[in-house]
């Protein structure tokens, strides 16, 4: 069992920027993958970013490509989502999800693909 916790949400103004953390504890393996997705009021849960241990690698969406890195502190295995130049479009709750093996790359986007789930941290974009 692997529990996540996330912080790091709040409310900042366009342009501006957050650090989200997701910090893992329990049985974790040494081939995961873990990824950051978000849901908005009323849209469905979309994926962010992704980043796998095993043949390591880091994906993202293409509405965050260039403005959010996703990054790791390998000591304690704690995942960052750096976000800059935020828009009110990313206004959203994001979640970070884990799972112990290692998901081809075609599946990395795939909520369905992740075991764990944090609980949710909001990130509120306004001026």
């Amino acid at each position: 069992q692997v529990k996540l916790v996330e912080s790091g949400g709040g409310l900042v103004q366009p342009g501006g920027s957050l650090r989200l953390s997701c910090a893992p504890s329990g049985g974790i393996s040494n081939s995961y993958t873990m990824g950051w997705f978000r849901q908005a009021p009323g849209k469905e849960r979309e994926f962010v970013a992704a980043y796998r241990r095993s043949g390591s690698g880091t994906w993202y969406a293409d509405s965050v490509k260039g403005r959010f890195t996703i990054s790791r502190d390998a000591a304690r295995s704690t995942m960052y989502l750096q976000m800059t130049t935020l828009k009110p479009e990313d206004t959203a709750v994001y979640y970070c999800a884990w799972t112990n093996s290692r998901l081809i790359n075609s599946r990395v986007g795939a909520g369905e693909a992740y075991d764990y789930w944090g609980q949710g941290t909001q990130v509120s974009v306004s001026s």
